[in-house]
């Protein structure tokens, strides 16, 4: 993932931060957003490589930002990081447009895999 930039979408202040720094490792660019409108707002702003996106956000929930930014032709590649573990969650989440779904809690060394195959 060498020089690419990395949209995180993220409440949980730790889990950005522990994102963002293990990122930063191998991406040019990480920025975080902490809420739905932001995360909207900041996916459509401009081409990504990666778009890692929690579901249970302020505002605008992670499933309909999916939705909406599939609904509007972005093709950017959308992980999922989410507490919901349920395989329902995880069919509406690949059903919306996902391209991989982790669930938290989550290994960094699992993650790091699953965003170099996405």
């Amino acid at each position: 993932m060498d020089g690419k930039s990395v949209l995180v979408v993220e409440d949980e202040r730790d889990i950005a931060q522990l994102l963002r720094l293990h990122l930063s490792e191998f991406c040019n660019e990480v920025v975080i957003a902490n809420n739905g409108r932001d995360a909207l707002s900041v996916a459509e702003a401009r081409r990504w490589n990666l778009i890692i996106l929690d579901l249970g956000l302020p505002g605008i929930g992670g499933l309909e930002i999916c939705r909406r930014l599939r609904k509007d032709m972005h093709f950017t590649p959308v992980l999922m990081l989410t507490a919901k573990a349920e395989e329902p969650d995880e069919l509406v989440g690949f059903t919306l447009g996902a391209d991989d779904y982790v669930r938290k809690p989550f290994s960094m060394k699992l993650l790091t895999a699953r965003i170099e195959a996405v």
